[in-house]
């Protein structure tokens, strides 16, 4: 009994020390479990939201992440089935986060990146030169990001680098705002 107890001191002692220093990035493997369930998004992005949201030992703090993990999931994550219908509500409010997996090539003749979801079943969208390089699997395959889209007129395109600005086909209304 005296070994059990010994045991369970020092994970509690261990548990002390890594929380402070890897905030968001401890995640409780039952709670992956539990949320995996109901969701069909790869392990690794649900860990990220756990990690992001329910790292605590605070059973308070963990079921108001936990509900927060869903409530995401049930928002953002594009299903394929329903990719149209968060197209029509990507129009329809001007602005939407989704979670989908991305991949980005490099279109030679016009000189820029663009990328494509694997869910959305959107290709050619146009891509700052900065992800591609602070993100460089993007372009080995692609990688599961939350992305905030925008839906708009060419007025959207205001802030985009000039050089980019000018590659980018004019008449193409959704543009990613935030990778």
């Amino acid at each position: 009994m005296e070994q059990y107890e010994k045991i369970t001191s020092d994970r509690e002692t261990i548990k002390e020390k890594l929380r402070p220093n890897f905030i968001g990035k401890i995640v409780r493997k039952d709670l992956t479990k539990h949320i995996k369930e109901g969701a069909n998004v790869p392990v690794y992005v649900l860990e990220f939201l756990l990690g992001q949201y329910c790292s605590s030992d605070e059973p308070e703090v963990i079921e108001k992440g936990v509900e927060t993990v869903k409530k995401i999931l049930s928002d953002n994550y594009v299903r394929p089935d329903e990719a149209q219908k968060i197209l029509s509500l990507l129009r329809k409010h001007g602005s939407y986060t989704v979670i989908d997996k991305i991949t980005v090539n490099l279109n030679i003749k016009k000189d820029i990146y663009e990328a494509e979801f694997s869910n959305l079943g959107l290709r050619g969208i146009t891509l700052e030169e900065e992800y591609p390089e602070k993100y460089d699997r993007l372009l080995c395959g692609g990688i599961w990001c939350i992305v905030q889209l925008e839906y708009g007129e060419d007025d959207m395109f205001s802030d985009m680098d000039q050089d980019l600005k000018r590659k980018v086909q004019d008449d193409f209304p959704i543009r990613i705002r935030k990778l």
